[in-house]
């Protein structure tokens, strides 16, 4: 399938998924409590199979998913899309015991999954992660009493070969979800000084024994908190991957999701977009229709130019992905810096052409205002895409030429 043409079943899939979005799901999210994981929610997208398809259907599908919900409910969207992010490192990467666990209960949404990657000194920058992970020897292990085998539901150590458990102690930020997630896909340092090639995935309950989170309050009124970790116990079977390997655990998870974050964008702006349609259709001024004037509508005519030069990106990248295509980073990247960067120009316009009822509590548009600000921050900040882009531009062109000598 071309990358910039949907089949008819996916044009009127995404119309249902927007209907679904205006009357079942809207209510549920407007009588959520801001700042608070809205679980009647979370649970009303697995009634209705949407939660699941993140784990059934390929990159494309959840580009759709989550450009349709965000046209009529930035909230609906947002919710699906942290389930995704915290459990899809347990449906790539989890061991069967860890999948059955969990899997089944984040597709029905009586589970709340959140990625815990970021910390206050490591954001952008993952390979800087400061959490440790303290590993003991297995006869350590062994003499440390009964009370940590019953903390973790595991039996005897066995092996004297090499960290088998381990502590985690440190502190986690700006994590969705958090405080009140049932699990955390948490991302800890088992190498000192190793950079990316020493951090290790857990999947970590949130009863563990010394796991503790805070709420914080954000312009967008998301779950959105810290965690802190001391000294979590954590063993062999709650590995995500392999040890030492977790940064590629979280970069998989982050090439799937960023040309999403970008779809997430496009709705937005499309949302946006239409309103300044209706807006400047209908508002008198100056004798005439907004519309009429010819700065007014080449505004709008640049607003629809950019969202769908955005869509389009989002689209390739994400069917770059079905494809395991090669240059997926660099498409990824792409499609996030252009589609949020793009949202931003589009919801900025489309206020400036209310006025400013566009501004007033309540309105669609102050609450685009509110939202799109953050994706331009969240899973590599617009920075670091460009960083990514031109990274793999200067490694393709590398491979693919041979420099000549100069005479």
């Amino acid at each position: 399938m071309p990358a910039f043409a949907l089949e008819p079943e996916q044009t009127a899939w995404c119309a249902r998924l927007r209907t679904l979005a205006a009357q079942r799901l809207r209510p549920l999210a407007d009588k959520g409590e801001p700042g608070r994981v809205n679980r009647p929610l979370v649970a009303e997208l697995g009634r209705l199979g949407l939660i699941s398809r993140l784990f059934d259907s390929g990159a494309l599908a959840l580009c759709l998913m989550r450009e349709s919900l965000a046209y009529a409910c930035t909230e609906a969207e947002t919710a699906l899309a942290l389930q995704g992010l915290g459990a899809h490192p347990v449906h790539a990467h989890g061991t069967p015991a860890q999948r059955e666990r969990w899997l089944p209960r984040v597709a029905d949404g009586t589970a709340i999954a959140a990625f815990a990657l970021s910390e206050p000194g490591a954001g952008s920058d993952a390979a800087a992660l400061a959490l440790r992970a303290d590993g003991e020897k297995a006869e350590d292990a062994q003499g440390a009493g009964t009370r940590r085998d019953a903390a973790l539901g595991g039996g005897p150590v066995a092996e004297a070969d090499g960290p088998r458990r381990w502590r985690l102690t440190g502190e986690k930020c700006w994590i969705s979800n958090a405080p009140e997630a049932d699990f955390y896909t948490v991302f800890a340092r088992t190498t000192p000084g190793a950079g990316a090639r020493g951090v290790t995935a857990f999947l970590v309950p949130a009863d563990r024994p010394g796991l503790t989170g805070t709420a914080l309050e954000m312009l967008s009124p998301h779950p959105l908190g810290t965690l802190g970790l001391d000294a979590v116990p954590v063993t062999a079977d709650d590995v995500l991957g392999e040890t030492d390997r977790g940064f590629r655990v979280a970069m998989g998870t982050l090439n799937l999701f960023r040309p999403s974050v970008g779809a997430f964008a496009v709705g937005m702006a499309q949302a946006a977009l239409d309103a300044t349609l209706d807006h400047t259709r209908r508002r008198d001024a100056f004798g005439g229709k907004l519309m009429d004037l010819q700065t007014v509508a080449h505004q709008v005519a640049e607003m629809a130019l950019r969202t769908e030069a955005a869509r389009l990106m989002v689209y390739a990248a994400a069917t770059a992905y079905d494809a395991a295509a090669p240059d997926v980073p660099r498409r990824a990247a792409m499609a996030k810096l252009l589609a949020t960067e793009t949202a931003q120009y589009v919801v900025d316009t489309a206020v400036q052409l209310h006025g400013a009822r566009a501004l007033r509590r309540g309105h669609l548009l102050e609450h685009l205002y509110r939202e799109v600000r953050a994706p331009r921050i969240y899973e590599g900040a617009s920075e670091v895409q460009r960083g990514i882009i031109a990274k793999e531009l200067y490694a393709t062109h590398a491979a693919s030429h041979t420099p000549r000598e100069a005479p």
